[in-house]
C-alpha cells in the first residue's frame, strides 16, 4: 500500500514538474511493461529450467529498473526520487538474487511492486489532463 502511495506520488510529481507530454508518460509506461513482460518470461524459464534464457531476461528487466533509477530528477523529485531510488536499488539486488537462487516468491515479490507503480502510472494521463483543466 505504501508503495502505491508513493508511485501515485510519482506521477504527481511528473505532473508538477512540468513534464507534460504524454509521449514521455507513454515511454515510462512502456518500460514499466516491458519490465514485467522480462519477469513473466524469467518466471516461466525458471520453471523451465531454462538457466540461460531466465538469465537473459532477468538482466533485460535489471537494465530497465536501472535506466528508471538513472532517469530520476532528484531536483524536482525530492524525496520521492530519492525513495524511488532506494526502491530500485532494492529491485536490483532482489533480480540478482532472483538469478542466482531461481527464487520465484522474490520474483513475485518485485513483480508485486512493480505493478503497483505501474498501475499508479496509468493515473499520471488523468493528472495531467486534470492540472490543464
Amino acid at each position: 500500500m505504501q508503495n502505491r502511495r508513493a508511485a501515485a506520488n510519482y506521477g504527481a510529481v511528473m505532473v508538477e514538474t512540468g513534464v507534460d507530454s504524454s509521449d514521455r508518460v507513454e515511454l515510462v509506461q512502456m518500460l514499466f511493461d516491458g519490465l514485467l513482460d522480462n519477469l513473466n518470461a524469467a518466471e516461466g524459464h525458471i520453471k523451465a529450467n531454462a538457466i540461460q534464457a531466465k538469465s537473459h531476461h532477468l538482466t533485460r528487466a535489471g537494465r530497465i529498473v536501472i535506466g528508471l533509477q538513472g532517469s530520476l530528477d532528484y531536483e524536482k523529485g525530492g524525496d520521492l526520487a530519492r525513495n524511488l531510488s532506494e526502491l530500485y536499488g532494492y529491485i536490483t539486488r532482489r533480480l540478482l538474487h532472483i538469478n542466482m537462487k531461481n527464487d520465484l516468491a522474490a520474483l513475485n515479490e518485485v513483480r508485486g511492486m512493480m505493478m503497483e507503480i505501474r498501475e499508479a502510472w496509468r493515473t499520471v494521463p488523468t493528472l495531467m489532463h486534470a492540472k490543464a483543466a
